[in-house]
């Protein structure tokens, strides 16, 4: 189990200066515009602070996933295709887990951490 757990994190970790490098800028850049699209939008809607809201409005939370995933959607898509690829070409087979991780990391992350802070720095400028 530690050799699975080592290799996982290992393979992980070389990412970033392999193959397909240059994703790991575009991809969060790509999530990053996307989030401050969306908070100046809930900043302008009067919105809560999106990854807040998400945790705590129950009532909300479906329509708040769906729409968070309507703009992370396609990187999130596009960000486990090419680490898939990059898998099939460096490490000379397919670890889907490693993808989930990698999309995850590259494409959800920043949106979630980003939007909230976007519309709350957006209304005190308003």
């Amino acid at each position: 189990m530690d050799d699975i757990l080592t290799r996982f994190w290992q393979e992980i970790m070389e990412r970033p200066s392999g193959p397909l490098a240059l994703r790991f800028y575009l991809q969060p850049l790509m999530a990053t515009i996307f989030a401050v699209k969306d908070g100046l939008r809930d900043a302008r809607e009067g919105n809560p602070a999106y990854f807040w809201a998400v945790l705590t409005d129950r009532a909300h939370r479906r329509y708040l996933l769906q729409n968070g995933w309507k703009s992370t959607g396609k990187i999130f898509f596009l960000a486990l295709i090419l680490d898939l690829v990059y898998q099939v070409i460096v490490l000379g087979g397919l670890r889907p887990v490693e993808g989930l991780v990698v999309a995850i990391v590259l494409a959800l992350v920043p949106y979630l951490i980003l939007r909230g802070p976007v519309s709350r720095i957006a209304r005190l400028l308003r």
